[in-house]
């Protein structure tokens, strides 16, 4: 009995050096799995262990680190891996289990798994990711936040050519320079001109300056989330999608199931049962105007909602 004793102290030992080695602010390489692998293993944290990633714009990282403090909080051992890239990339991390968990948007991750999806509401939407995901992967409570993609315009330009819907957009869209995220053109080229008839003249890839790129004139037309509070300060009109070509698209946390014990699924449901779309926009306004750090504004969110 003592020797086992001995040989358990010896094995926690190891396991707290492992732990400090790959703690959070390492400095590794984001997309590097072998040193994400433990986020699926048993952790000496009295909480378990979590590695959070996020995609490569301001409102991910964001709600990653709305999520990694309010893990922290109940005592989750947490590495934080911000901007590694697109849903192309992350999702095959979370996949294997190099990451424990990513803020998705449910729509987009569904379309992203199944392109030819018709699902459109929340319930219809989490229902289908359910039965598609795979056994690796769980989503956990949807939001009621929620940040869609938009085609947006000047309100010069919605005027001036009766823009109100993509549907009016067709008759102009051919003379006109559309930005986007990088993987923009990738995603949706097909479906805008099968849903909408949409041509453009070029596809360029804008990423976070794409609200930006619309006012000064770089591009005519770009997809911009109903969040950016850049849409009300350059006076930008999201045109309606009455096709619904963009589904619901809620705060959604998306987890390897391996990794997630039962801590770490009631704290994530807990900060989605808060998180709404007017709290999105009052955050992202302090990160995109104010120029506040997101780690600091999910601080004060979390704190306010008794969270943190």
């Amino acid at each position: 009995m003592k020797r086992m004793f001995s040989t358990a102290a010896v094995l926690l030992s190891a396991g707290l050096v492992l732990a400090a080695c790959g703690s959070s602010g390492s400095g590794g390489n984001p997309l590097d799995t072998t040193s994400a692998q433990p986020s699926g293993a048993a952790s000496s944290a009295a909480g378990g262990k979590a590695v959070i990633g996020s995609f490569d714009f301001d409102e991910s990282v964001l709600l990653g680190s709305i999520y990694a403090q309010a893990l922290e909080a109940k005592g989750v051992q947490v590495e934080e891996k911000p901007r590694i890239g697109s849903r192309e990339v992350v999702y095959d991390q979370v996949k294997s289990g190099g990451l424990t968990i990513v803020p998705e948007y449910n729509g987009n991750l569904l379309a992203f798994i199944d392109p030819k999806t018709t699902a459109g509401t929340t319930a219809d939407v989490d229902a289908a990711l359910k039965e598609k995901l795979p056994d690796t992967l769980e989503i956990l409570t949807s939001s009621p936040a929620e940040d869609k993609d938009s085609l947006s315009v000047t309100e010069a330009s919605a005027t001036k050519d009766s823009l109100k819907s993509m549907e009016d957009l067709a008759k102009v869209s051919k003379n006109m320079i559309v930005g986007g995220p990088p993987e923009f053109k990738k995603r949706w080229e097909a479906r805008f001109k099968e849903v909408y008839g949409l041509e453009f003249k070029e596809w360029k890839p804008t990423g976070p300056t794409t609200a930006d790129a619309i006012k000064d004139g770089t591009i005519q037309a770009g997809n911009v989330f109903t969040t950016d509070p850049k849409i009300i300060a350059n006076k930008l009109v999201p045109l309606e999608d009455p096709k619904n070509i963009f589904p619901a698209q809620n705060v959604t946390p998306l987890i390897f199931k391996a990794g997630a014990n039962d801590t770490i699924r009631t704290t994530l449901d807990a900060v989605s049962a808060k998180l709404t779309t007017q709290s999105l926009v009052e955050m992202m306004t302090k990160i995109s105007v104010n120029k506040d750090e997101p780690a600091t504004v999910a601080k004060e969110w979390l704190s306010a909602n008794g969270l943190g």
